[in-house]
């Protein structure tokens, strides 16, 4: 199968998944009900469950220990989207091409809906059926999960990509900031995975976890590229809003042809850390290409 209808697949039923989630919670909040269910299914690529599942097939752990950390993982990404789009984040109108949420309901409603996904996020770990070798391993997967979404990883990065908003910072410290924001969660999909593999060799771990550390910031870097390329229509948002708000980005420290150039970079180093894999890595090797040539 392409990788192409793989994604899909997964992400036709990770979507039924999520929707039966927030369906089966009770009604005393409706609206509130709405707005969760309006940020997780608000057009999302599924790029993270997408990982998740490839590393989890790859490792042959069971398909309801993949479907309940891939829930996790994409109830913790749109409650970050959803803070981050706040008129006292990043202040955004459009996500996806969608109003965003405290737009489409309002700031109170869109605060709620962000804590109460990351919540659930938790709930799924600490409640989703899964097996009997992961079942023992629910307080590590809490853990990880609390870290990449907490001060050491994305909640840290947000702070300090506010703090730096309209200052020149050097390279390292970009490339730190977007560990933390984006990276982190990322590397966590891998993270998560591996601790509910049986017998995984603790070098195979590592690599894995490189490979998922670079890919990470390769898929920033191409945020960054596509936000001075691309059109607002293909965005889903309006093209070249990070400079307009003074943020650093790979391009402004770089230049363009720098940026693509710290692109090649990292995705060469994702491809020799699966190198030194003893799996089939042809589809992380699919995805690893798919994450630095993508157009929105």
């Amino acid at each position: 199968m392409q990788l192409a209808s793989l994604h899909q697949q997964i992400k036709q039923r990770l979507d039924a998944s999520l929707q039966d989630l927030i369906n089966d919670l009770p009604d005393a909040a409706p609206r509130l009900k709405e707005s969760m269910l309006y940020a997780l299914t608000n057009g999302g690529k599924r790029m993270r469950p997408l990982l998740v599942h490839l590393v989890g097939n790859m490792l042959d752990i069971p398909d309801n220990d993949q479907r309940a950390i891939s829930m996790a993982i994409e109830c913790i990404h749109a409650y970050s989207l959803v803070h981050d789009d706040l008129p006292a984040m990043d202040d955004d109108d459009l996500r996806r091409g969608n109003p965003t949420c405290h737009i489409a309901f309002d700031e109170a409603t869109a605060i709620l809906a962000g804590d109460a996904l990351q919540t659930q996020a938790f709930s799924i770990v600490a409640e989703h059926p899964m097996s009997a070798f992961a079942n023992h391993r629910r307080a590590q997967l809490v853990a990880v999960l609390a870290r990449a979404a907490g001060y050491s990883g994305m909640c840290g990065g947000q702070a300090i990509d506010l703090a730096a908003t309209g200052k020149q910072i050097t390279l390292a410290e970009l490339q730190h900031l977007h560990q933390l924001k984006t990276g982190a969660l990322l590397t966590a999909c891998v993270e998560m995975v591996c601790l509910v593999t049986e017998q995984l060799d603790s070098n195979h771990q590592q690599l894995l976890c490189r490979f998922a550390n670079r890919i990470g910031l390769a898929f920033q870097v191409q945020d960054d590229i596509l936000d001075v390329t691309a059109s607002t229509e293909t965005l889903g948002k309006p093209k070249g809003s990070d400079e307009a708000r003074g943020k650093n980005t790979f391009p402004s420290l770089l230049g363009l042809d720098g940026a693509r150039q710290e692109l090649a970079k990292l995705h060469q180093e994702a491809l020799q850390a699966l190198d030194g894999l003893p799996y089939n890595t042809d589809y992380l090797v699919a995805f690893t290409d798919l994450m630095v040539s993508r157009s929105h």
